[in-house]
């Protein structure tokens, strides 16, 4: 029984590590940001409209989850260009960089933690108007 344990649970880390690790895996803010100003990435915020409208990052581009397959080429030409994705908490970013891999972009991230790590990391934020 030990045995069948082990190699269940070792084979579902080989899965989460093949599969993009999870919704936490990925950039911590600090190298999301390096990455930002060293290497030029583009930072996709794969939230809703309403999420968005409400804050966002300064430099981030919109493109809902929903419609990431139809928008991403537009927003990111050169699929060698490193593409961040973040949205509320790091679960549809994750999907998001599985997808973007799946569409031949080289170098995609997750944002782990979402907007909730870029804010506890005291982070700029565009916030709408009152």
């Amino acid at each position: 029984m030990l045995i069948l344990v082990a190699l269940l649970s070792g084979g579902m880390l080989i899965w989460q590590a093949k599969n993009g690790g999870g919704a936490q895996a990925g950039l911590t803010v600090a190298d999301a940001v390096q990455k930002m100003n060293r290497e030029k990435a583009v930072m996709v915020d794969v939230r809703d409209a309403a999420e968005y409208a409400a804050e966002r990052i300064a430099q981030s581009k919109h493109v809902p989850l929903a419609e990431l397959a139809d928008k991403l080429p537009q927003v990111v030409k050169n699929k060698k260009t490193p593409v961040l994705f973040i949205c509320s908490t790091g679960m549809r970013s994750g999907r998001a960089a599985a997808v973007a891999r799946k569409m031949g972009y080289e170098e995609c991230h997750n944002v782990a933690g979402g907007m909730r790590s870029w804010k506890a990391a005291n982070m700029p934020l565009q916030t709408a108007k009152a």
